[in-house]
């Protein structure tokens, strides 16, 4: 017994000098695999404060904005407001892999409920849809909606990696689901996939074919590497094919797909679409949803055609079919076909030959100092149209979320407002 007892203890004072002698021990090695002493550098006092990626973070943005409307410059686009997009998530074996901490699995999960809830401010009248890939099968999560919470919850609900990935049998699905949708709807496929081979039980070369015919536009983000099949869908379709580098770039990737693409003009088909204002009921009121068919009190939509009770908006009326919407989303949506041009960098100067000195040292935006450390100026950028000056902040928020330069709509306000306001 004693030799037992002793045989384990000296397994574990054999591990303790196996990590002595690595010079870690297990509690350290999180931190080791993070390495966040990156992250820090010394200040002029010698004491370690977090390095500043504002200004990288800002040129990145920057450079991105500037690809974007370069590219609508030079071609005759127009953008589609209405988006039906299947987001195709591949949980296969190859989703457990621990290369993006803690898992592939993990990550996209976090990734796609960020995208889901900035794909619908961006894009208030369309639809998501999510698909899975498992043992070979593609799984309907949820069908083509609105809403984002529903879209998360079933996710999460889902997270399970196992088996083999079959791209073909995703895009069939896809396929079925978005052959149906009327002529104005913009269809589209963003496939987040982990796996370096697919199981497609024909040939796939079909399917891309039949996609790209029924005007399915594919893009695809890969976990792992480049695969040759994933690349020739993109180029078939017309979509938008990477391969993440780590977690952040696949964040940056993701959301790029969150502002409408740009649709060929001789492509995009304009035709004018039913759509129904509902109000909102009653606090007191009781009635059948007909989204859940389930009985609520209070909160709610009524159809103006068939009266029936919906819970969100914008949806489809289950009952009449009706487009159902509020003056908000066509609001959101208007600033995608006129989107604001990007403002021009300032170069830092002599304080003398500054020429912020004349308007001001402080951004317009938010009213904070453009100057930075010993009164020097800092960096910031310029409205084209109204020549005021905006910090790095302002510029992201103004370009992102606002869609509207204040320094323009300031300048151009109507005069009875002014009279009012005086």
């Amino acid at each position: 017994m004693s030799n037992q007892r002793k045989r384990p203890n000296g397994e574990r004072e054999e591990d303790d000098e196996e990590d002595d002698a690595e010079g870690i021990g297990q509690w350290e090695r999180a931190y080791v695999d993070d390495r966040s002493w990156e992250a820090l550098q010394e200040d002029e006092s010698g004491l370690l404060r977090p390095i500043d990626t504002s200004a990288i973070y800002h040129a990145q943005y920057r450079r991105r904005l500037r690809m974007l409307s370069a590219a609508a410059a030079g071609t005759r686009i127009q953008k589609g407001l209405i988006r039906y997009l299947y987001i195709v998530i591949d949980f296969s074996r190859a989703a457990a892999e621990t290369d993006f901490r803690p898992s592939r699995m993990a990550i996209m999960a976090k990734h796609v409920e960020a995208f889901i809830r900035e794909f619908f401010d961006q894009n208030p009248l369309s639809q998501i849809g999510l698909v899975s890939i498992k043992n070979g099968i593609a799984h309907t999560l949820t069908d083509l909606g609105g809403s984002p919470e529903s879209h998360i919850q079933a996710l999460m609900g889902k997270l399970e990696a196992a088996g083999d990935s079959s791209l073909q049998n995703a895009l069939e699905l896809v396929h079925e689901h978005l052959n149906q949708i009327p002529s104005y709807g913009h269809r589209e496929v963003l496939i987040l996939y982990s796996a370096l081979s697919t199981s497609d039980p024909g040939d796939i070369m079909e399917t891309i074919q039949k996609c790209k015919k029924s005007r399915l536009r594919c893009s695809v983000i890969g976990l792992s590497a480049e695969m040759f099949i994933c690349k020739h869908l993109c180029q078939e379709t017309g979509g938008l094919y990477s391969v993440a580098v780590d977690e952040v770039h696949l964040k940056d990737l993701l959301l790029e797909h969150a502002p409408p693409p740009p649709a060929i003009a001789e492509f995009a088909i304009s035709n004018l679409i039913k759509m129904g204002f509902p109000q909102r009921a009653a606090e007191g009121s009781m009635a059948i949803c007909s989204c859940h068919k389930e009985v609520k009190i209070g909160a709610g939509y009524t159809c103006p055609r068939c009266k029936a009770r919906v819970c969100e908006l914008p949806t489809e009326c289950t009952i009449c079919g009706l487009t159902l919407v509020s003056s908000p989303h066509l609001a959101r949506s208007y600033h995608h076909l006129f989107p604001i041009a990007p403002f021009d960098e300032v170069p830092t100067l002599s304080s003398s030959n500054d020429p912020r000195r004349k308007l001001g040292k402080s951004c317009f935006g938010c009213q904070q100092s453009l100057l930075g450390a010993g009164n020097k100026p800092g960096p910031c950028v310029t409205c084209r149209k109204c020549k005021h000056y905006f910090c790095l902040d302002c510029d992201i928020y103004i370009h992102e979320s606002l869609h509207n330069c204040p320094g323009c709509e300031s300048t151009h306000r109507p005069k009875s407002v002014s009279l009012l306001e005086e």
